[in-house]
């Protein structure tokens, strides 16, 4: 009987030893991972967020929808100047500027250009591939459809609200937007309790239960929530 009830503190101990440790190491664990996967993802934002101020500038509005958004990217052309040569010190101090310096080389006068000391400047105008300029050797025509996507979700896409009519305090129209995740959609492999722990702190503090950029309610400049 007394080895019987030895075993059986012992596997008393050893099971709870167990319990101890997994009590430390699951939420380490769901942090390590969490962490791990946020870094993806918040990158995949900030390309958002990219991606939308380029269409921005030349719309006069953000995409409401990552089909405009991707179809831009792959048909859009971004002005870009091709630079070769920058002004001396004794240059400047002569009183040339970038801007009286290009005037000389397009007037394509050899004796003014020689005088000034330009033969090598260069600033030509060109237009380049949207995704060429603005995300070189991340994004290509076949894979530009995955901005839009969640990592770790399942192919879950990215919730995107617009607000392109929204008028700040001074009447000016501020065209705003917001592209988001909540932790469910890539954590929900994961330990659900410590899931849940997490939504229920962002709750109790007020805030978004995830990653997001930008904001449809007020400008906030297109910040992360983790910036």
């Amino acid at each position: 009987m007394k080895t019987i009830i030895k075993i059986l503190l012992l596997a008393s101990i050893v099971l709870l030893s167990y319990f101890c440790v997994m009590s430390i190491m699951t939420p380490i664990k769901f942090d390590e991972t969490r962490n791990a996967r946020e870094k993806e993802i918040i990158q995949r934002l900030v390309d958002i967020r990219k991606a939308q101020t380029e269409f921005k500038e030349q719309k006069g509005g953000y995409a409401d929808s990552f089909d405009k958004l991707v179809d831009f990217l792959k048909t859009a052309k971004k002005k870009t100047v091709l630079k070769e040569g920058s002004l001396t010190d004794k240059q400047l101090e002569s009183g040339l500027t970038e801007a009286s310096a290009v005037k000389i080389v397009r007037s394509r006068n050899m004796k003014e250009i020689m005088a000034n000391g330009l033969e090598n400047f260069r600033r030509d105008t060109a237009y380049v591939s949207m995704l060429e300029a603005v995300f070189p050797n991340r994004y290509t025509l076949k894979n530009v459809d995955q901005i839009g996507k969640i990592p770790y979700s399942n192919g879950k896409t990215f919730y995107l609200n617009v607000n392109n009519s929204y008028m700040n305090n001074i009447g000016i129209n501020v065209p705003l937007f917001e592209a988001s995740c909540e932790y469910k959609d890539y954590l929900s492999d994961l330990n659900h309790q410590e899931l849940l722990n997490i939504i229920d702190l962002q709750k109790k503090l007020g805030k978004f239960p995830g990653l997001k950029v930008g904001d449809v309610d007020e400008p906030n400049n297109n910040a992360g929530n983790w910036e």
